[in-house]
């Protein structure tokens, strides 16, 4: 269970997919023998399941995926854009530096993906998510069955069916306009390298630049 506070919460599935689907590469975890982590890219199957479905392939050799085998229940963590804010930044004064970021969690128990034809649609999808100019290169083309046969060799395909899904944007709503517009204009100066997190501060309500 992730710690929300009510101000972060965000509830809304369309946006909560669209989060997993820019940030696809999730940590992704289990307990059944000892802890396994694995990071992988995942992608949404949003219209399967009442809060989507999760898709994704292991390396065969990565022993991670027997916990899979054994339906032992998965929660995989899509990472967003985070920043330190500084103290410095806040009107309100005295104050403690905190750190922004939005995150989702998906939690729920995987079955693995045996039969070949759907693990050939497995490898397609996700070189079209992934890798989309290779669908289409004029030097590559389309895969040939061979190639994709031959992925499916070293790899074990999956998909989780979400339970539950929680995503916690912490983006300094719980401060006033005068400190949000603080970390914003302490955000700005830093060259441009927060602006997605920028964009998702303004989403939310954060006072404008």
């Amino acid at each position: 269970m992730l710690y929300i506070p009510p101000t972060f919460r965000e509830t809304d599935l369309q946006t909560l997919h669209a989060f997993m689907s820019r940030h696809a590469f999730a940590t992704v975890v289990s307990a059944g023998n000892g802890l396994g982590i694995t990071h992988l890219p995942l992608m949404i199957v949003p219209d399967q399941g009442p809060c989507g479905t999760l898709i994704g392939h292991f390396a065969r050799a990565n022993y991670h995926w027997r916990d899979f085998e054994a339906g032992h229940p998965v929660t995989c963590v899509f990472h967003g854009p985070h920043a330190y804010v500084s103290t410095t930044w806040y009107h309100t004064q005295p104050a403690v530096p905190t750190w922004n970021y939005a995150v989702v969690h998906a939690t729920g128990r995987p079955s693995l993906i045996v039969d070949p034809d759907r693990m050939a649609a497995l490898m397609l999808r996700t070189l079209a998510e992934f890798d989309p100019d290779l669908l289409h290169s004029s030097t590559y083309g389309h895969p040939p069955a061979e190639y994709i046969d031959s992925l499916i060799e070293h790899v074990v395909g999956f998909e989780i069916v979400i339970d539950t899904l929680e995503g916690k944007f912490k983006l300094g709503q719980n401060r006033s306009d005068a400190d949000q517009a603080g970390i914003i204009a302490g955000l700005q100066a830093r060259d441009g390298e927060f602006s997605e997190l920028l964009a998702l501060m303004r989403e939310r309500g954060a006072a404008a630049s």
